[in-house]
C-alpha cells in the first residue's frame, strides 16, 4: 500500500505562527514577568526564532531529523512561556505541551479546508488569511473555554506528575497522527496506514482533535483540584481567624477583671501617706486604665475584640494602629464573616508593617463608615516598593508555594462576595489601601 493523491505537506511557516500564538492563550491566563513594553519585544523575538527554526529546517526530509526540530520548535515554547510569565519550568513545560498539540490541530485543520476547497491554485500566501482566521477563532475560543475553570493572574502549580502526564499525551498524539507518515520514508505497511493523501491529513486533523480534547480535560481536572484546595485553605484560614477571635476575647475579658481589680487597688493606696512622685505614677496608672476603658468601643464586640487583639501586637513591634470606626454599621454581618475580614486585613497589614525597617513608619490607619447606602471599611498601611498585582491579589515574592499565595486577601474577596460588596486594592504615596464596600441592605440571601 502506496500514499495516493499527496496532498502538499503543511507550511513551516504555518505551524511556526500557530505554535507562537498558542502560548499566547497562557500567557494572557498567567502572571506576568514584565510590562506590556518588554513583553511585545520578548512576542516578537519568540515569534522570529519559532518561524527562522521551522522555515530553515523545511526542506530536511529524513524523519529523525525532523522530529528533532518539532521537540526544538516545542522547547523554544517552553522558553517563551517562561521568560514571560511567573511560573516554574514544570508550568511552562506542561502549558508548552498543551499549546503544541493545539497548535498542530489548527494548523492541520486550516490547511486541510484550503487544500480542500483550492488544490488547484495551492499556494502559501493564498491560505494564509483562512489560517490566520483559523487561529484567531480557535484560540479565542480555547482561551474562553480555559478561562471558564483558570482564572487569570492564577498559577496552578503543576507538579512533575502532571507533566509526565501530559507528556504522555501529547507524545501519543503527535506520534498516531503521524503514523502514516512512515511509509512515506520506509517500505512499512501498518493497520493504520492511510491509502490517500486525503486520508492522512484526515487522520492526522482528528488525532490532533482528540489530543487537544484531551490535555483540555487534564486541565479543567487540574483546575479543578486547585480550586478544592484552595477552598479547604480559605476555609481554614475563616476558621483560625474565628479561633483567634474567640481567644482574643477570653484574654481581654480576664484583663478587664484584672484592671477592674486594679482600680480598687489604687483607690486604697490614695488613702495612705504617699510621696509625690508615687502620687505622680499612680496618676498616669489610672490614665492609662481610663484609655483601655474608652479605647476600642465601637459599638460592635467582635471588632473591639479584634481591634484591642491586633493593637497588643502591634505594641510589641512598635506599631502604631489607629481606628475610627463605627461599629454598629457591622451588626448585620455574622460573626465569622467579620473575623475572616478584619482578621485577614489587619494581619495583612501587620505583615507589611514588620517588612519595614523604620519604626517610625510603621502604621496603620483603621476607618470603618458608611456613605451613600455603602458600608465602607478602609484599611490602610505604610508601604515602600511598587504594587505588583498578580490577578487580583499582590504578587508574591517568593519562589516556592506561587499559586498558593495571597490567601488573606482572596478570603476576604470570598466573605465580601456573599455580601455582594467589591474588594479594591491599591497603592498611592506610599500608602497600601485595602477597601470595602458592601451595600447596607446586607448579606445575600
Amino acid at each position: 500500500m502506496t500514499i495516493t493523491n499527496e496532498l502538499p505537506d503543511i507550511p513551516r511557516l504555518y505551524t511556526a505562527i500557530a505554535q507562537w500564538g498558542a502560548c499566547l492563550i497562557f500567557i494572557f491566563l498567567f502572571p506576568k514577568r514584565f510590562r506590556a513594553v518588554r513583553l511585545a519585544v520578548n512576542g516578537v523575538v519568540a515569534l522570529a526564532l519559532q518561524c527562522l527554526l521551522l522555515t530553515l529546517t523545511g526542506s530536511i526530509k529524513i524523519y529523525y531529523l525532523w522530529i528533532f526540530f518539532m521537540a526544538a520548535a516545542a522547547g523554544l515554547m517552553v522558553l517563551y512561556l517562561y521568560g514571560s510569565c511567573r511560573v516554574s519550568w514544570w508550568e511552562a513545560f506542561y502549558c508548552a505541551l498543551q499549546a503544541f498539540v493545539l497548535a498542530e490541530f489548527v494548523a492541520s485543520l486550516s490547511w486541510q479546508v484550503y487544500c480542500f476547497y483550492f488544490y488547484s491554485t495551492l499556494s502559501v500566501a493564498g491560505g494564509f488569511p483562512l489560517f490566520l482566521l483559523f487561529c484567531v477563532l480557535i484560540y479565542v475560543f480555547y482561551w474562553w473555554m480555559l478561562h471558564r475553570w483558570h482564572k487569570s493572574g492564577t498559577v496552578l502549580e503543576i507538579r512533575a506528575r502532571d507533566v509526565w502526564a501530559g507528556l504522555f499525551i501529547s507524545l501519543l498524539t503527535f506520534l498516531v497522527s503521524n503514523l502514516s507518515y512512515v511509509t512515506y520514508y520506509f517500505p512499512l505497511v501498518t493497520p493504520f496506514t492511510a491509502g490517500s493523501g486525503e486520508s492522512v491529513a484526515t487522520l492526522r486533523t482528528m488525532m490532533d482533535l482528540g489530543g487537544v480534547a484531551m490535555m483540555y480535560a487534564h486541565y479543567v481536572m487540574l483546575c479543578e483540584m486547585h480550586d478544592h484546595e484552595e477552598l479547604k485553605i480559605m476555609e481554614g484560614i475563616l476558621e483560625s481567624q474565628y479561633q483567634q477571635y474567640q481567644q482574643s476575647k477570653e484574654s481581654i475579658e480576664l484583663v478587664h477583671f484584672k484592671y477592674h481589680d486594679l482600680k480598687h487597688q489604687i483607690e486604697l493606696l490614695r488613702l495612705e501617706p504617699d510621696p509625690q512622685k508615687r502620687e505622680e505614677y499612680l496618676e498616669g496608672m489610672e490614665e492609662e486604665i481610663r484609655q483601655f476603658e474608652a479605647q476600642n468601643k465601637t459599638g460592635n464586640k467582635v471588632l473591639d475584640t479584634m481591634l484591642t487583639g491586633k493593637t497588643i501586637t502591634c505594641q510589641k513591634h512598635q506599631i502604631v494602629l489607629n481606628c475610627v470606626a463605627d461599629g454598629s454599621l457591622l451588626n448585620f454581618m455574622d460573626v465569622m464573616d467579620l473575623c475572616s475580614i478584619l482578621g485577614n486585613a489587619l494581619d495583612n497589614a501587620i505583615e507589611y508593617e514588620l517588612k519595614v525597617p523604620d519604626p517610625e513608619k510603621r502604621l496603620i490607619h483603621v476607618a470603618i463608615f458608611s456613605q451613600k447606602n455603602f458600608l465602607i471599611m478602609r484599611f490602610e498601611n505604610y508601604f515602600e516598593g511598587e504594587l505588583d498585582m498578580s490577578g487580583d491579589v499582590p504578587a508574591t515574592t517568593k519562589e516556592e508555594n506561587k499559586g498558593f499565595h495571597g490567601y488573606g486577601i482572596k478570603s476576604i474577596r470570598h466573605t465580601v462576595k456573599k455580601y455582594n460588596g467589591a474588594v479594591n486594592v491599591a497603592v498611592k504615596d506610599n500608602w497600601f489601601e485595602l477597601k470595602i464596600l458592601i451595600p447596607m441592605q446586607g448579606k445575600e440571601s
